[in-house]
């Protein structure tokens, strides 16, 4: 699935073989506190095992964004590793990364999706209409209708 950002610059895509695996892993091992100094062989392998999620710049072909989940593809997903590039930001490219996998997900009909957010994370995912999962610091979950 790809889907063109509402400016047209960036879009958004499903496509596994357009994963930049090297930037993936620096993006992640370097800009983010869960993921630091996760290995390559040890990312690499996520996204084997992983629903992967990119945003794209249109003009380059680049990726700038990326998320993931881990599902039993029936009831449960959990929503991870979501960046977008630090000189992509402020341009709701992370809301239509989430927006994306939303869509991707739908036709499941899972029950739950959850995350663990992040303090920079939490009012973008709070205003998508995700809540506090109950006795869990820091959880999040959405439960799709």
């Amino acid at each position: 699935m790809n889907v063109v950002h509402s400016d047209s610059s960036y879009e958004f895509s499903t496509d596994t073989a357009r994963l930049d695996a090297p930037w993936i892993h620096r993006l992640l091992s370097t800009q983010t506190s869960w993921a630091q100094g996760r290995g390559r062989a040890a990312q690499d392998r996520i996204l084997e095992t992983s629903r992967n999620y990119g945003m794209y710049e249109v003009a380059t072909g680049s990726q700038v964004g990326y998320a993931r989940v881990v599902t039993d593809e029936v009831t449960f997903a959990w929503l991870a590793d979501v960046i977008v590039d630090p000189a992509h930001r402020r341009q709701g490219l992370g809301q239509a990364l989430i927006e994306g996998m939303l869509d991707d997900l739908a036709t499941m009909g899972l029950r739950r999706i959850a995350l663990k957010a992040s303090q920079e994370g939490r009012r973008l995912y709070e205003a998508a209409g995700w809540e506090e999962l109950e006795g869990a610091d820091d959880w999040l979950e959405l439960r799709p209708r």
